[in-house]
C-alpha cells in the first residue's frame, strides 16, 4: 500500500513542520493506506505474511513527543437537535454483510459505556452520542450482531506521535467491512481547511475514532484505538473514549513491537489483540 496522494502535499505546507514533520508524514501515510483497503477501491489488500527476517519494531520505551505546538481538537459543536437522521448506504466489502436500516433517527444526547472483551484484558469505552451519533448507531448496530467477535486488531502503530491499533475487520487483513458507508462526523464537519486539507490535530491518548482512508464519508466497521497522543489529518470521526483501565493493557499489547511486514508503516501486533465480544 502507498500514502494517499492527498494526504502528503498537506503536510509539507503546514506549521507543524516546525513541531514533528515527521510524525505527521508517517501518520498520514499509514492511516490512509492501511484505512484504504476498507474502501470500495481498496486496491491491492496489505501484505499480511511474515517474512523469514521481519522487521520488529523497538520494544525500547517510547521516545518523548512534544506537543505543544500541535492544535488541538476543536470544540464539540452543540447538537442541530435531540434526535438526527443517520443515512447507511450499501457498498464497500461486506465481510459478512450487517445487517442495517437505511435511515434511522437517532439521539444526540448521553453516552453508552460498553466493553471490548480482548485477549488482552476487558477495554471498556464510552460512546458520545453528541460527538457523532451516527457512528454511535452504527457501532452498537455491528455489536449487537456480533459482527465484532473474534476479529483480530489488524494493524499497530507505535511511533513518536503516531500510537494507535486499527481494530474493526473481521477478517483480520484490513480489507474487510459492514457492506455499508455512512458519512462524517466531528471533528470532520467543523474542521477548517488549508489549501484544500483538513488541519493535522493532537487525538490526545485515548480517543476512539473512526477509520477512515481520507475520503468523504466513507466510514464502516473499522475504527482506531489510541493508546498515545497522536497527530493526525482531522479526517477521522471521534466518537467516543477508551477507559482509563484500558489504557494499559493497550500499552503492554503495543510493548512486544510490531512485525513491521506491510508495505507501509506499522504492521501486525506481535502480541495479538483479538476481540471475542462486545458488551
Amino acid at each position: 500500500m502507498t500514502p494517499h496522494p492527498s494526504t502528503v502535499p498537506a503536510r509539507d505546507r503546514t506549521p507543524l513542520r516546525r513541531a514533528r514533520r515527521g510524525s505527521v508524514l508517517l501518520a498520514a501515510a499509514i492511516l490512509a493506506a492501511g484505512c484504504a483497503a476498507d474502501s470500495d477501491a481498496a486496491g491491492t489488500p496489505p501484505t499480511t505474511a511474515v517474512t523469514s527476517s521481519p522487521t520488529v519494531s523497538s520494544t525500547s520505551a517510547p521516545e518523548e513527543f512534544d506537543a505543544s505546538a500541535i492544535p488541538a481538537l476543536p470544540p464539540v459543536p452543540a447538537p442541530p437537535g435531540a434526535t438526527v437522521e443517520c443515512r447507511y448506504t450499501e457498498g464497500g466489502p461486506a465481510t459478512p454483510q450487517a445487517r442495517f436500516s437505511k435511515v434511522a433517527t437517532v439521539s444526540t444526547a448521553g453516552t453508552v459505556k460498553i466493553t471490548l472483551v480482548t485477549t488482552a484484558g476487558s477495554i471498556p469505552v464510552v460512546l458520545d452520542r453528541a460527538k457523532a451519533p451516527c457512528a454511535v448507531n452504527s457501532f452498537i448496530n455491528l455489536a449487537r450482531q456480533g459482527f465484532y467477535n473474534g476479529s483480530a486488531c489488524d494493524r499497530l502503530v507505535d511511533e513518536p506521535g503516531t500510537r494507535v491499533f486499527t481494530c474493526g475487520d473481521p477478517t483480520g487483513t484490513g480489507t474487510g467491512g459492514p457492506g455499508y458507508r455512512f458519512a462524517d462526523e466531528y471533528p470532520v464537519t467543523v474542521t477548517s481547511q488549508t489549501n484544500g486539507f483538513l488541519t493535522p490535530v493532537l487525538h490526545p491518548r485515548g480517543t476512539l475514532a473512526m477509520a477512515s482512508d481520507g475520503r468523504a464519508d466513507n466510514n464502516g466497521s473499522r475504527f482506531l484505538l489510541f493508546f498515545g497522543d497522536s497527530v493526525l489529518p482531522a479526517q477521522y470521526t471521534v466518537f467516543g473514549t477508551i477507559g482509563e483501565s484500558g489504557l494499559p493493557l493497550l500499552d503492554a499489547a503495543a510493548a512486544a513491537g510490531h512485525d513491521g511486514a506491510l508495505e507501509s508503516v506499522g504492521g501486525r501486533p506481535l502480541t495479538p489483540v483479538v476481540i471475542n465480544r462486545v458488551i
